[in-house]
């Protein structure tokens, strides 16, 4: 077997052709011209670019939040792209966590509350304490969301999209609300989760001073990919400064 066909076989997400293209009035949109990629399992990813660059439509469709208007998405084997609502539904449940740049967490829940509420959703999901002390948190499960600090409320997020269990952690500037060092430390325990877990990590980022990180660099310009580096020894976030 060829390599370029033992690669592919090995890709655990692959964009071919994908387009999205939204009408907003008289004026079609298009904010995805044609993608295609490959991630394989287990990888640290980094999709970078400057705001409108298709950045958040491309995260959206790999997390089953949104369409694609044309190409074909396949993860592990199955075809995402032709997914009923019923299975897009169970994929988002079972096989996607997400953490967002607001953490959007419920405020009169406690730390370990919010991460219980989603364990309940996911097939298998792993043991609440042991993710709450793998994101350095086993002192403030008790704590509400207005207890604890920004870089804290990101850490319980965090520890939410991993307790159900994810094939796919998706995250979308997930340090965009935080200070410099908070935000490192958050990057850091992301980069550490994806290297204990397996799980594979998609972080979306304008920061180019972070691609060095990724196991996998996509940088998209205007809807189209304008770069895809791949990284044989990446970085730990404490040799970067930015």
């Amino acid at each position: 077997m060829s390599e370029q066909k033992e690669a592919a076989m090995s890709q655990y997400v692959e964009f071919a052709g994908v387009k999205k293209v939204y009408r907003m009035g008289e004026q079609d949109i298009e904010a995805l011209a044609g993608v295609d990629f490959g991630i394989d399992k287990g990888q640290f990813v980094i999709i970078a670019g400057a705001s409108g660059a298709g950045k958040s439509t491309l995260l959206n469709i790999l997390g089953g939040m949104d369409a694609a208007s044309s190409g074909t998405i396949l993860l592990d084997g199955s075809e995402l792209s032709s997914f009923s609502k019923r299975q897009m539904v169970d994929y988002r449940r079972y096989d996607v966590g997400f953490v967002f740049q607001f953490y959007n967490l419920i405020p009169n829940l406690t730390a370990r509350e919010n991460v219980e509420l989603a364990s309940q959703v996911g097939r298998d999901p792993l043991p609440i304490d042991e993710v709450m002390a793998s994101v350095g948190l086993a002192e403030r499960v008790a704590n509400f969301p207005s207890q604890l600090s920004g870089g804290e409320q990101q850490r319980v997020a965090i520890a939410r999209a991993l307790a159900k269990n994810p094939k796919l952690l998706l995250c979308d500037e997930p340090t965009g609300a935080l200070d410099y060092t908070t935000g490192r430390s958050i990057l850091k325990l992301l980069q550490e989760t994806c290297r204990a877990r397996g799980i594979t990590v998609v972080v979306i980022t304008h920061n180019l001073a972070l691609m060095p990180m990724g196991d996998k660099v996509i940088k998209l310009k205007s809807g189209l990919i304008e770069e895809i580096v791949d990284n044989a020894v990446p970085v730990g976030i404490d040799d970067l400064e930015w």
